[in-house]
């Protein structure tokens, strides 16, 4: 573990957020903690904020959650290494962070619904991963998956870019959207070809891990107070 904090103090984490990201061993775990963090609504405008500032504000959305599991995979002696899957223009890309083991492909995912989630390693290739989120990755009833990058090693970027950086992380965004990505439909396939979801399946995306509430945090960089949902889960444990 001491190894792992000294990584991450490398990278410009602090003490205190090493040692968080630290006790993460396995991408299992690391997937457990994203799941933790309460999503972000953005709502003073978009972001794209580094571990750092993650760990800081204790919210994420997909490319911030990314961003901490491949910092974490870092520190545990992994690459670290993203994925950006492109939507249709209706729609939103997502970032997963990348692992292997042996010979298959995983993913940690941040999302906020039930289907854009962590994927097990037993696919053989990042197209086979990828077509794994296609049947809900959806806008309303519309499938909208489109693309899938090759995989990114943030190892050739600099930390103070994605790790440290204060703000919105617009060279790692550029860099993501800017990779080489490969198209999942058939080139002679068309977007009216596509079956829309069953009602079932749209009712289902409703579903939210993290009550979204009109606003997370102040401007001040506060956190509000925890969602109902958050207070329940609590009150659980």
């Amino acid at each position: 573990m001491q190894k792992a904090v000294k990584v991450g103090e490398k990278l410009g984490l602090s003490k205190e957020a090493a040692l968080t990201l630290a006790e993460l061993r396995t991408p299992e775990l690391i997937q457990d903690f994203i799941n933790t963090i309460p999503w972000n609504t953005e709502p003073d405008g978009d972001t794209a904020r580094s571990v750092s500032e993650v760990l800081r504000l204790r919210q994420a959305h997909c490319v911030e959650g990314a961003f901490v599991g491949a910092c974490a995979l870092w520190m545990a002696g992994r690459q670290p290494l993203l994925m950006d899957m492109g939507a249709s223009a209706a729609d939103v890309d997502h970032v997963v962070a990348l692992f292997r083991r042996g010979q298959y492909w995983g993913a940690i995912s941040k999302s906020n619904s039930p289907f854009l989630r962590y994927r097990d390693p037993i696919y053989r290739t990042l197209r086979e991963l990828s077509i794994s989120f296609f049947p809900q990755y959806v806008l309303k009833r519309s499938k909208t998956l489109r693309t899938y990058s090759v995989s990114i090693d943030l190892q050739k970027y600099d930390p103070a870019l994605w790790v440290t950086h204060q703000g919105y992380c617009l060279e790692m965004i550029e860099t993501l959207t800017s990779a080489r990505h490969f198209n999942l439909l058939p080139n002679d396939f068309e977007d009216d070809q596509l079956r829309p979801i069953d009602t079932i399946e749209a009712h289902s995306n409703n579903l939210t891990e993290h009550v979204e509430p009109r606003k997370i945090i102040r401007l001040d960089g506060h956190l509000s107070p925890p969602s109902p949902l958050d207070q329940a889960a609590s009150a659980e444990k």
